[in-house]
């Protein structure tokens, strides 16, 4: 079987080298043969070479690109940030408690942990939940971070997220 199909095509390919002919039929119109007529004045038609395209190499998928690496070699997660509550805006929680997530990219790998930074400190203890609740937090401005840890070694962080808690505040 092997040998027949080096055979085969080799005889698919006997029709691309063909010539071709034109010669008008008795109406006048123009016809194109790959076999001369008998007793018509045929003219033999010279095709250009065929247009040869190259193939594109195939694009990496995403998950096979190469991964951004720091000066120390360590790869950075191409997007880490808090979602929830909007930089800046002033949040409404009468008992100081309310949650935020973590969009990370690409997803955290083994190994590592999230950790939210409160004010510049350490809030909670480092876990891999990217949904983080926050409880009891006095109002005012506060500053919210998420930082990746490789055991207790921070390897990035995310842009600081300012808001403004608003709680109600019974005198006495």
């Amino acid at each position: 079987m092997r040998s027949a199909l080096p055979g085969l095509l080799l005889l698919l390919a006997l029709p691309a080298g063909a010539q071709i002919y034109k010669y008008l039929d008795a109406n006048g119109n123009p016809v194109f043969s790959s076999q001369p007529p008998e007793g018509v004045a045929a003219e033999k038609i010279e095709l250009p070479a065929p247009s040869i395209v190259a193939p594109q190499p195939p694009s990496q998928p995403e998950a096979a690109k190469p991964k951004t690496q720091e000066p120390s070699g360590e790869i950075r997660y191409t997007r880490l940030e808090l979602t929830g509550i909007a930089d800046g805006e002033s949040l409404r929680a009468n008992n100081g408690s309310f949650s935020v997530e973590v969009t990370i990219e690409p997803k955290l790998r083994p190994g590592h942990s999230l950790r939210l930074l409160l004010d510049g400190q350490p809030y909670g203890q480092p876990g891999r939940s990217t949904h983080l609740e926050l409880v009891n937090l006095d109002r005012g401005e506060h500053s919210l971070e998420v930082e990746v840890l490789a055991d207790e070694r921070s390897l990035q962080k995310s842009a600081p997220l300012l808001f403004t808690l608003q709680r109600v505040h019974v005198g006495r």
